[in-house]
């Protein structure tokens, strides 16, 4: 008979399972239907899923049951089945593994996304419903999973406590920061969990590893309670109508080491995570023993302010705003003609837009031509770039460059978007698909993809011919530069190729590409590209740190480093990683500038001074 959950945490790690929706969905299940179902639709299928997990190595098997609540069951019409699915759900997964294994109740947040506003008595008789349901089927411990709020883990953990003395692992969805949602610091809320009777607390979703792992490292003081961590593989990428993770299990193996470092007891994947990704965990743990020493404590990406900084009447709005040069060249003019630095700055995540405006201002006076900004990147919800592109384009005197993405309009918000450019005088874009919206800070949230990127340059010209969307005659034409994005960082380039000339063919004015940390490989995208009508800008972002280094490789889509480049940043942090970063984008430029009019700087985490010294050291090459 294998000892209770708490005595087997108390003895050894555990591996946990993988996802099971994304799996699904891999297998070929469509999205926009309840998995829950499936419980009681095609059990069979799911008991092979839970198969595969057990025969790769996990130990904590979660039960088919995460939104197996009222309120999101009802939306399928199956809010009279909640018992049904939830007791099926636990049925399965005994059927499916060996006694040793540890099945558990997966229960999950039902006020994320567009329920925030379900009311406390209302998710206290959620939970209550469902929780009943598993713990009446004789689940082994009960997994609060996939909660952005302390006040509704704790709903849920003291309904549990009135009913039953079951171990619970309690597990937040966070992104890197070391506060819930609703405001508390981590350390507080895992007190508070173990206060209310919680066994093991942790993270899973929303992030990859690197990003658990900085939630970890950002904690002051010791946990309360044992860890669990269950990370995403990584950023999704949507190629082709498809969602595609870009983690493998090779990384995972890795991560699992250092999360057991850091004490985790049970770990586990979540979202695009597959059987392969839990061998390599169980593989990675199997004689583990923790090294002394092993853990680096974690420092948050400290921001040098540079010297130059926008005026208070460019930031404010005081006084006179500065305008930019009347009947200016396009990029797409410059570029023809002289090397053409472009650079991105991430719009905030909040309402305070001075760092963004003082970036925005340094850069012009560093000689950029063009500052751009991304549409929501990754998901996550950010100030509109119209709204900062227009402060810029006034107050800063600098040409905006704004990215459109597909996901989060239809066509009529599309064109209505473009038309407000069009108004606001800025002409110049990029299109992009965007990072799927269930991945994001907003997971509720619909992804539209009315259209696709070759269809969205498509549309955007003829615009500039003065046709609406709907084939209707506009009054005047608008007069767009589109940009279309380039991907080189894949293994057959000759595809990627191809896939670029459909844009040109779509009608895009140039090319900007993800970066790239390899100097081989710009000398190859030159090669690859030299016989394009259209101008390229070749990405070149400076590493911040080692572990930004390994999160970019491991866990952001259309981004590989060299092994040269990681070795270099390995374990590098603060000033250090900094500086060695920006060392190695200049010996990329030095490459890029033999090969390339156009320049795409890349600031990370809004480190503009970076992005400076970069902008300088192109001028200092090509004495502009």
């Amino acid at each position: 008979m294998k000892p209770d959950l708490r005595e087997a945490l108390g003895a050894r790690i555990l591996t946990g399972d993988g996802a099971m929706g994304t799996y699904l969905y891999q297998m070929g299940f469509p999205v926009g239907v309840s998995y829950e179902e499936f419980n009681l639709l095609r059990p069979n299928v799911i008991e092979d899923v839970h198969r595969r997990y057990y025969e790769a190595g996990a130990r904590v098997i979660e039960t088919n049951t995460f939104s197996a609540n009222h309120e999101s069951l009802s939306r399928y019409g199956l809010d009279a089945d909640v018992a049904a699915i939830n007791r099926a759900g636990v049925q399965i997964a005994r059927n499916a593994v060996g006694s040793d294994a540890y099945v558990v109740g997966a229960v999950g947040s039902i006020r994320a996304g567009k329920r925030r506003n379900i009311s406390s008595s209302q998710l206290k008789h959620s939970f209550q419903q469902q929780i009943d349901a598993l713990l009446n089927e004789g689940v082994d411990g009960l997994l609060l999973e996939t909660f952005y709020d302390l006040e509704e883990m704790l709903i849920a953990l003291k309904v549990t406590r009135k009913q039953s003395n079951i171990p619970v692992i309690c597990q937040f969805a966070v992104e890197k920061e070391a506060v819930t949602q609703d405001g508390h610091p981590l350390a507080f809320a895992f007190e508070r969990l173990r206060e209310e009777g919680a066994d093991v607390a942790g993270f899973n979703c929303r992030s990859g590893p690197n990003g658990i792992l900085r939630a970890i490292d950002s904690i002051q003081g010791d946990v309360a309670l044992p860890l669990s961590v269950f990370p995403n593989a990584g950023i999704p990428d949507y190629v082709d109508g498809k969602y595609m993770f870009t983690a493998t299990p090779e990384y995972f193996a890795q991560s699992a080491r250092k999360f057991a470092d850091r004490g985790a007891r049970i770990i586990g994947g979540c979202c695009g995570t597959t059987p392969e990704h839990i061998a390599a965990i169980a593989e990675a743990l199997n004689g583990y023993v923790p090294q002394p020493g092993a853990v680096e404590p974690y420092e948050p990406p400290a921001v040098e302010h540079t010297a130059v900084t926008a005026s208070s009447q460019q930031v404010t709005g005081l006084g006179e705003p500065a305008a930019p040069a009347a009947a200016e060249p396009t990029i797409v003019d410059l570029v023809r003609e002289r090397h053409t630095v472009i650079v991105e700055l991430d719009p905030p995540r909040d309402l305070d837009i001075r760092k963004f405006m003082a970036g925005s201002a340094a850069l012009k006076e560093a000689g950029a031509d063009a500052v751009t900004m991304a549409d929501n990147s990754l998901a996550m919800t950010r100030m509109s770039n119209l709204a900062l592109a227009s402060l810029v384009q006034h107050q800063v005197g600098l040409r905006p460059l704004v990215h459109i993405a597909c996901r989060d309009r239809n066509l009529i918000g599309t064109q209505s978007h473009m038309m407000g450019l069009d108004a606001l005088s800025i002409d110049h874009v990029l299109a992009v698909t965007g990072d799927p919206a269930r991945f994001g800070d907003l997971p509720d949230s619909s992804s539209v993809y009315d259209l696709t990127s070759f269809e969205m340059i498509r549309m955007i010209k003829q615009l500039n011919d003065g046709i609406s969307f709907s084939g209707k005659p506009l009054k005047q034409k608008a007069k767009f530069i589109v940009g279309a994005a380039f991907n080189p960082n894949v293994k057959y380039l000759d595809k990627a190729i191809a896939r670029l000339e459909r844009k040109v063919e779509s009608g895009a004015d140039y090319i900007m590409t993800q970066p790239v940390y390899s100097s081989d490989l710009i000398v190859k995208i030159a090669e690859a590209t030299k016989h394009l009508s259209i101008p390229v800008f070749i990405g070149i972002m400076p590493l911040a740190s080692g572990r930004n280094a390994e999160y970019l490789h491991n866990e952001v889509p259309g981004i590989q480093l060299s092994d040269d480049v990681r070795s270099r940043m390995a374990g590098l942090e603060g000033e250090a990683g900094r500086s060695e970063g920006v060392r190695i984008a200049e010996e990329l430029l030095d490459t890029a500038l033999k090969h390339f009019n156009g320049i795409y700087l890349i600031t990370p985490f809004l480190s503009y001074d970076m992005t400076v010294r970069l902008t300088k050291y192109v001028w200092e090459k090509t004495k502009k």
